[in-house]
């Protein structure tokens, strides 16, 4: 255990010499710092209008879903490689559909959950996901540990991070694929691209750029409108000296047409703000 605890120390006065030494040359080095047994509570807020039309008749959905999620570092290695769990404190969710009205529930209310949200109640307060992150924010293991509610979704703890020392304006890629399909319809494999960007460095935040691209052609508008919520942009704050994000805020506004027919078309809307819940 000491000759553990000596490599930590070793490895984070390392990283701080590299660090110090990254700046002299107008750059720097990001990368995570956790410590084992801290918890970081984050506040989360998401918003989601979705609107479409079919034949000339226009129906819209608008949710509003407000919750605290916990990340908890169980531990961290010789390497600075950190196990991390997630889990939901609490949430607070509002739908409004132009055909229904609208519909809230509190999970400190004591009120049953609405239809579709019966199983978030036994999600609250347990783990959700466990992973092991590389100090570059590469995640090196999974395991999802049961369903995640609605509220569970988004990784702020973990965003990429280039491997070396870096300027203001220097760009670094995360390829992804995704599988989208169409309720007994076609099915696709789609390529695409996180790019992120250095935006600037000011009293130690580091403020990062990212949008998304599409490589695969996708001509079927049925898999494009499946797509919609997959294509978004935004930034984050990254605190150096702490070693991890403290904040980010994405957005997407996208329309495809044809979906369901040349009189139909389907418009997403969506923004998201995550923050520490002690800012």
């Amino acid at each position: 255990m000491i000759l553990l605890s000596r490599r930590l120390l070793l490895a984070v006065a390392a990283a701080a010499a590299l660090t110090a030494r990254a700046a002299d040359d107008g750059t720097v080095l990001l990368r995570y710092r956790f410590t084992a047994g801290e918890s970081l509570p984050i506040r989360v807020a998401h918003r989601a209008l979705t609107e479409t039309t079919m034949n000339g008749v226009t129906q819209s959905v608008e949710t509003m879903t407000d919750s605290t999620r916990t990340w908890k570092v169980v531990g961290v290695d010789e390497k600075g490689s950190a196990t991390l769990e997630h889990s939901v404190d609490d949430v607070t969710m509002t739908s409004r559909t132009s055909d229904r009205g609208n519909v809230r529930w509190a999970s400190g209310s004591g009120e049953e959950p609405p239809p579709g949200y019966e199983l978030v109640p036994h999600s609250l307060g347990v783990p959700l996901v466990r992973m092991i992150v590389a100090p570059d924010g590469r995640v090196l293991e999974r395991q999802e540990l049961r369903p995640c509610p609605p509220a569970a979704t988004g990784d702020l703890a973990v965003v990429p991070l280039p491997e070396d020392a870096v300027a203001v304006g220097a760009e670094w890629t995360i390829p992804q694929e995704v599988v989208v399909e169409v309720p007994n319809g076609p099915r696709k494999a789609v390529r695409t691209r996180l790019r992120y960007r250095l935006e600037s460095v000011k009293d130690g935040i580091a403020t990062i750029a990212v949008d998304t691209t599409v490589l695969t052609p996708v001509d079927d508008p049925r898999l494009e409108a499946r797509l919609l919520e997959r294509i978004w942009d935004g930034s984050v704050s990254f605190d150096l000296a702490r070693g991890r994000v403290v904040g980010r805020r994405t957005s997407i506004d996208r329309r495809v047409v044809g979906f369901g027919g040349p009189q139909s078309s389907v418009r997403y809307k969506a923004s998201l703000e995550e923050r520490p819940a002690d800012r």
